[in-house]
């Protein structure tokens, strides 16, 4: 599985649905509905959802936690440390920043009411590098960002174009029938 490339577990940009970065939020959310939807019933092998710009070019992809902060994009501003450790203090200083800047204060209905009018392109955020990998780059690079990024699926570059997407569920797929197929050792 060393010499692999990203291009033998890549999929293509047409196994996945598409929207317009000019699309609302409330049209986000009825898409990744339709999205889940048909990936509970089988039609459709994964349910991420790429963004496109007016061109057709894929700026993105969307996800239910993109909704969600896209409703509070002040929410992106903080850094927030993933670490299980993080003392006491760093916490408060958080929960201070929030506070702060009034994160979450407006009433549910008003940010409601603003998926109707924001458009995605407001919010989405553009691959960046530790998200995307060459379709002729070994999988260990693959391995690499899944693990250190924890990433679900990585954007795969050709030349300049996006040509698809790595799945961390295909990655694990391969790993599992890699592991089954060796001979057992006694």
């Amino acid at each position: 599985m060393n010499k692999m490339k990203v291009r033998e577990l890549m999929r293509p940009l047409e196994e996945f649905p598409h929207i317009s970065s000019q699309a609302t939020f409330m049209e986000a959310v009825e898409a990744l509905e339709k999205a889940d939807q048909e990936y509970k019933s089988g039609k459709v092998p994964q349910r991420i959802l790429l963004v496109c710009d007016e061109t057709g070019k894929i700026v993105g992809k969307m996800s239910p936690m993109d909704v969600v902060q896209g409703l509070e994009p002040k929410y992106l501003d903080i850094d927030i440390p993933e670490s299980s450790s993080v003392s006491r203090l760093i916490q408060r200083a958080h929960e201070s920043a929030k506070e702060e800047l009034r994160l979450w204060q407006a009433p549910l209905g008003e940010l409601c009411n603003k998926a109707c009018l924001v458009k995605i392109h407001e919010f989405i955020k553009m691959p960046t590098p530790d998200h995307m990998v060459r379709i002729d780059d070994t999988m260990d690079k693959a391995f690499h960002l899944f693990v250190v990024e924890r990433h679900d699926s990585l954007f795969v570059q050709d030349g300049q174009d996006i040509a698809g997407l790595i799945r961390f569920s295909d990655v694990y797929k391969k790993i599992r029938e890699v592991m089954k197929a060796c001979p057992l050792l006694t």
